[in-house]
């Protein structure tokens, strides 16, 4: 399969780079300032599972001579808009659109652009940067990347796809739940995005504070209201793992929305927290916690265009 991924950046070149590293047909659809990045410097994976430089292929958008089977999509969810005309070339009839964005909102995007039938569903599972050099470097061992028909059928394509992801330096695997898969990872997201950004501390520091934890569980609660209400309620093991998580004593963990916001940089503020809040408005679900930290990034980004 030729495989085009959308991006360069932390997700797409850490999964494009293991990709390519295990011999698969990759090429990178990127900016003219990162290709040239990449094409002097190489592109460096800084990893637990081990360091690479690779020099791959490269195209930029008006590049593009023909479609690619599978277009991995690793843009971040504000970037989305700009990213469907340059990758439009890259669609083709047959062609597989695994998107690795945040939420939910940028299904209905991509269907509209491309039709329902090229759009699969995608979760990955990195916690990955960008240096100020460059390079990618993996924060944490966990590395996954999960994709599936929306429907849940598992398909002749999907397992031509899958097939390609095994053995490629990661957890690959195919769902028949990817929907619910993406949800559980969107109320993850959007709970510990709004705390840690209201609160501006990781997940320890707000755990320590007085009433910490009963806020990160608050936000929890409404999140999952609005994923029930849509039709995904979690499991049961899933909410055990994720209370856990956002109220674990001395924890460093924080997202790379927080990461992003303490270096003065965008932010997936409308769609991880405004979308949530928008949907429980929707369903007539009281939001408070959601709803002051989407006030808070608003303020953010409204100063951060102005500056």
């Amino acid at each position: 399969m030729r495989i085009l991924v959308v991006g360069a950046g932390a997700t797409g070149g850490y999964f494009g780079g293991r990709l390519a590293e295990a011999g698969r047909d990759v090429t990178f659809l990127v900016r003219p300032k990162r290709a040239e990045q990449v094409r002097q410097d190489g592109l460096h994976l800084l990893s637990p599972h081990g360091d690479v430089t690779l020099h791959p292929q490269l195209v930029t958008a008006d590049r593009i001579a023909a479609p690619y089977d599978v277009v991995l999509l690793t843009v971040k969810a504000f970037a989305l808009d700009a990213a469907l005309t340059d990758v439009a070339p890259a669609v083709g009839a047959d062609s597989m659109i695994i998107p690795l964005l945040n939420g939910m909102r940028h299904i209905d995007t991509l269907c509209a652009r491309f039709g329902e039938a090229a759009v699969l569903g995608g979760v990955c599972l990195v916690a990955a940067m960008l240096d100020a050099q460059g390079r990618i470097r993996q924060l944490a061992e966990f590395q996954q990347l999960v994709y599936g028909e929306r429907s849940g059928e598992m398909s002749a394509r999907v397992k031509a796809l899958d097939a390609v992801m095994q053995g490629a330096g990661f957890t690959a695997r195919a769902s028949e739940t990817i929907l619910q898969e993406m949800w559980e990872k969107w109320i993850l997201l959007a709970t510990l995005g709004s705390i840690t950004c209201l609160l501006r501390g990781t997940v320890g520091d707000i755990e320590a504070a007085p009433g910490g934890a009963a806020l990160a569980l608050e936000v929890l609660g409404e999140c999952v209201a609005v994923a029930t209400r849509s039709g995904y309620p979690p499991s049961d093991a899933f909410l055990e793992r994720t209370k856990s998580s956002v109220t674990a004593k001395g924890s460093p963990s924080a997202p790379s929305m927080y990461r992003d916001l303490t270096q003065g940089l965008p932010v997936e503020a409308d769609q991880i927290v405004g979308d949530m809040l928008a949907r429980a408005r929707g369903f007539g679900i009281a939001a408070p916690i959601l709803t002051a930290a989407y006030a808070h990034l608003a303020i953010y980004l409204r100063r951060l265009a102005a500056a």
